[in-house]
């Protein structure tokens, strides 16, 4: 492996040269750089990223915790992460803590272990391991939470209700999402604010996670409890093409006899037939948003904006009927 100590003898310049400008650390002249430069190409060094690493204390590394990866919608937050990540020269770990784990503290200790520049995490709970690294919440955050960037999820709730609302409700069902999540709390106050002025009959089924079992297991149960169900408003997307699924399986039409929503807008809502309207969240943008945030943190940079709130927009597709005319329209 070549050393830094061959890249200044064949540069022709000091190892504190080498390592300032590998480091962007301080002055190098341009005709320097460009000897570095050029000596590292025909050298072909890499640097040792461990070492560095051990003697800096810190390393060109973010931890990211996320709680389960086989979730669709995760992969897109991912997306934006590594995007912003890899601008600003840092690579990212990822921990799939999965959903009702004690993974998370686990990962914590690895990223210690890792001198990990810093965390972002949509786990729950992430800041009361009392890490002393810089941290930056994403989607599933707390009030409590100064780093943060997330989802107007109230809009988003309020949102779907009045698309549903809008469109010959009939019997509402509610799949809530888990209360351990501060968002689908705010998806439902955002939804029963919207539906509670109304003379809508609703009634509310509650989960207790995110996850793909969960979500067609809900859509066996809710049509052996509820004997007539005209509207789905679904905690994420995962829940509405389960529903939607099911209701085939059942004979019954999708938008004519059952209409559904969802929340989140992955990619299968747009390749199912019929395509499934939802609530879609700027995940690409709050990933990336997340890293710039968790950057200026370990640069110690200025920051504006600690808390970032992200608006979500209802995206029509076929899963919800026709609009009613209204009675002055």
């Amino acid at each position: 492996m070549v050393t830094i100590k061959e890249v200044a003898k064949h540069a022709g310049v000091s190892v504190a040269t080498v390592s300032r400008a590998l480091n962007k650390n301080g002055y190098v002249s341009d005709e320097a750089r460009k000897k570095v430069e050029a000596a590292i190409r025909e050298l072909e060094y890499y640097p040792n990223e461990v070492a560095r690493s051990l003697f800096q204390k810190t390393s060109k590394m973010i931890g990211l915790l996320l709680p389960d990866i086989s979730n669709p919608y995760f992969p897109l937050l991912m997306k934006g992460i590594e995007e912003s990540a890899r601008e600003n020269g840092y690579s990212v770990i990822l921990g799939n803590v999965e959903e009702g784990s004690e993974l998370g503290e686990d990962y914590m200790t690895l990223f210690a272990q890792q001198n990990v520049a810093g965390v972002l995490s949509a786990v729950e709970g992430t800041l009361s391991h009392g890490s002393s690294m810089p941290i930056v919440m994403l989607d599933r955050v707390l009030e409590e939470d100064d780093f943060a960037v997330y989802t107007n999820d109230v809009k988003g709730g309020k949102l779907a209700a009045q698309a549903v609302l809008d469109r010959d409700p009939g019997n509402v069902l509610i799949i809530a999402g888990p209360k351990s999540v501060p968002g689908a709390i705010d998806r439902l106050i955002g939804i029963l604010s919207v539906l509670n002025p109304s003379d809508v009959t609703y009634q509310i089924y509650e989960t207790t996670s995110y996850t793909i079992e969960e979500a067609e297991e809900t859509a066996r149960n809710i049509f052996i409890k509820y004997k007539k169900i005209d509207s789905v408003i679904a905690s994420n997307d995962l829940f509405a093409l389960a529903v939607m699924k099911e209701a085939q399986q059942k004979g019954l039409r999708i938008p004519d006899d059952i209409q559904v929503i969802g929340y989140d807008d992955i990619p299968f809502s747009q390749l199912i037939y019929p395509g499934l309207t939802t609530i879609s969240q700027p995940a690409f943008k709050l990933g990336y948003q997340a890293a710039d945030l968790l950057v200026s943190r370990i640069r110690k940079n200025k920051i504006e904006e600690k808390r970032i709130k992200l608006d979500p927009k209802l995206v029509i597709r076929d899963s919800l009927r026709e609009k009613m005319e209204s009675e002055d329209g």
